[in-house]
C-alpha cells in the first residue's frame, strides 16, 4: 500500500523532530533480517532509549535537512534504518554493534555525531562513549582528588607532631 502525500509529510515531521532533538544517528544496512529480528532490535532499542525507523531515503533526506545530521544525506543509500540516540551519544552505536554480533546481516554504514560524519569503521569508537551516569562518575572522581588530598596532608600534620612527641619521649627514656 502506498503512502499519501500526508502520510509522507507526517514521517518526515516525526523524524524531523527526533533528528532535532538528538546527540548522534547511525545507519544501518538491514537487508535480510527476518522480521522476529527486526522485531527483537525495535525491543531493545526502545528498551536503551534509541529512536530506530525505517524510511524511504527521499524521506529521511527531507527530514534531516536543517539539523545537524544534514552530513547523512550521501550516506542515505539502499535499504537502511535509522538510529537516533536520544538520551546518550554512544546507545545507538552500541544498540547496533552488539546487535551485529548476532545478526550478521545489520551492517553499519555511516554515523554522525556532533554534525560530523563518520564511516561505519567508526562505530566502536563512538559504542564506547561513557554513559551519562559514567561520566558523572568519571567526573567526581577528579573533582573528589584534590579534596581527599587535601584532606591527607591536613592530616600528616597532627600524625608528624606525635611522632616526634614519640621521638623525644624514647630520647628522654633512654637517656
Amino acid at each position: 500500500m502506498a503512502l499519501g502525500l500526508q502520510g509522507k509529510k507526517a514521517i518526515v515531521e516525526e523524524v524531523n523532530e527526533i533528528a532535532s532533538n538528538a546527540l548522534s544517528a547511525v545507519l544501518a544496512e538491514y537487508r535480510g533480517m527476518t522480521v522476529g529480528e527486526m522485531t527483537e532490535l525495535r525491543v531493545k532499542a526502545r528498551e536503551s532509549g534509541v529512536y530506530l525507523r525505517v524510511v524511504r531515503n527521499t524521506l529521511a533526506k527531507r527530514a534531516v535537512e536543517n539539523t545537524e545530521f544534514a552530513c547523512l544525506n550521501d550516506a542515505l543509500v539502499g535499504q537502511v534504518i535509522c538510529a537516533f540516540s536520544l538520551e546518550e551519544p554512544g546507545a545507538a552505536a552500541r544498540l547496533v554493534r552488539d546487535f551485529a554480533k548476532d545478526c550478521d546481516k545489520l551492517a553499519t554504514t555511516a554515523i554522525a555525531v556532533g554534525g560530523t560524519l563518520h564511516g561505519a569503521e567508526q562505530l566502536e569508537a563512538v559504542a564506547k562513549l561513557p554513559t551519562k551516569d559514567e561520566a558523572i562518575a568519571s567526573l567526581m572522581s577528579v573533582m573528589n582528588g584534590p579534596v581527599t588530598k587535601l584532606a591527607r596532608t591536613l592530616n600528616e600534620f597532627p600524625s608528624r607532631i606525635t611522632r616526634v612527641i614519640n621521638a623525644v619521649k624514647e630520647q628522654k627514656q633512654a637517656a
